[in-house]
């Protein structure tokens, strides 16, 4: 699904393939170290208490975050706070693996939607029979964020390597791909891909698959 830093969807049919883009190497932060309290490596925003509240989570809200995470979220924050308000029609772009599109992935779709956010799904959104890259470079056109669900299925696609293509590269190079890592650590994201582990977000090893749905929307309500 996605290669060494970068971000694409992978699908299994005939025609489809897995792309691939490759942002500036001015764009990538450097790799946050691991941090404890949610495994080994587990989190790029877990550890500490859970006390702390973003400035963008209302005091109604029904998740509690740790100071790890509020600080992994704080860049797509204010990347999404530049964005503005929605404009196009969806407000996330949703990457995953061929292989978790019928559970996790739709799933975490369903999740999202009923957190009223609007979302861009391969599965739902890609007619039969239409041109698959122009499906996704209208799909692109129409979000203002992508968020990348890694699973052990997204890193086997990496390591597996890809054909390397374009339709990502926007959305990392402006920090506008949010990374939901579940059933892998940062720590194994890291090892097969350093410049996309660099990216730290979320994790199922610190938050159930619905808050982490709830902490998305909350993220990019504007």
């Amino acid at each position: 699904m996605i290669n060494l830093g970068y971000a694409a969807l992978v699908h299994g049919r005939s025609s489809y393939r897995s792309y691939t883009s490759y942002p500036s190497p001015s764009d990538y932060a450097s790799p946050t170290p691991s941090r404890s309290g949610g495994g080994s490596g587990s989190s790029g925003g877990g550890g500490g208490s859970r006390s702390a509240r973003p400035r963008w989570s209302p005091a109604s809200s029904p998740v509690a975050y740790t100071s790890d995470e509020v600080a992994a979220l704080d860049r797509y924050r204010s990347k999404v706070e530049a964005v503005g308000p929605r404009t196009e029609s969806y407000d996330l772009f949703l990457c995953h693996a061929w292989d978790d599109r019928r559970e996790t992935a739709t799933e975490l779709h369903n999740l999202l939607e009923a957190e009223d956010v609007s979302v861009w799904f391969s599965e739902k959104d890609i007619i039969l029979g239409q041109p698959f890259m122009r499906e996704i470079d209208k799909g692109l056109a129409k979000t203002r964020i992508g968020l990348a669900l890694i699973t052990p299925a997204f890193l086997r696609r990496v390591e597996r390597g890809g054909v390397s293509e374009k339709e990502l590269s926007e959305l990392l190079s402006r920090d506008l791909l949010i990374p939901v890592a579940h059933g892998v650590t940062y720590d194994e994201i890291r090892s097969v891909s350093p410049l996309l582990g660099s990216r730290n977000g979320l994790s199922t090893e610190e938050d159930s698959m619905e808050d982490i749905a709830k902490k998305i929307a909350e993220l990019i309500a504007v």
